[in-house]
């Protein structure tokens, strides 16, 4: 019956009304199931007689033809992205052979390699810097050349 109602539009159906043969208590609760039955005897009916006219069917739904495009902006990598996670690598680079040679320096020997390492990360670091970030390289750079400077090595 419910399948009459299909194709029926929203306004239309508020002018058809309903009549309710019979209910069922809700509240009881009881063991059977109703998996085998096929109707408990309740069913709505139009007042009147009258069956709604059917509706042609619709067309069948399709998938946007944007939808791949769509995908493919998904798949496409944000060049900011990319020099963010380029930029985040050398940071923690450069805070590695910071504290290898902050270790270096509480044993009281610190290699010139590893001042080496960092003056070369220094310049990649200064390359991409923030402006914020160029007060603090510069005194980054300083100690490294003091430390450079003790093993007679002046880095231009």
């Amino acid at each position: 019956m419910a399948a009459d109602f299909a194709g029926i539009a929203a306004h239309d159906l508020s002018l058809i009304a309903l009549r309710i043969d019979s209910t069922k208590s809700t509240n009881a609760v009881n063991g059977r199931s109703n998996a085998g039955r096929t109707g408990n005897g309740a069913a709505f009916q139009p007042i009147g007689g009258e069956t709604p006219a059917r509706v042609a069917g619709t067309a069948p739904m399709t998938a946007p033809a944007e939808l791949s495009s769509l995908l493919a902006l998904q798949g496409v990598e944000d060049p900011l992205q990319g020099r963010k996670k380029r930029a985040v690598a050398r940071g923690t680079d450069l805070l590695d052979s910071l504290d290898d040679v902050k270790a270096d320096l509480l044993v009281g020997r610190v290699s010139e390699d590893r001042l080496s390492q960092l003056m070369s990360l220094l310049s990649e670091a200064r390359e991409q810097s923030m402006p914020g970030l160029d007060a603090l390289l510069d005194d980054i750079e300083l100690r490294v050349r003091v430390e450079l400077a003790k093993f007679g090595r002046y880095p231009a």
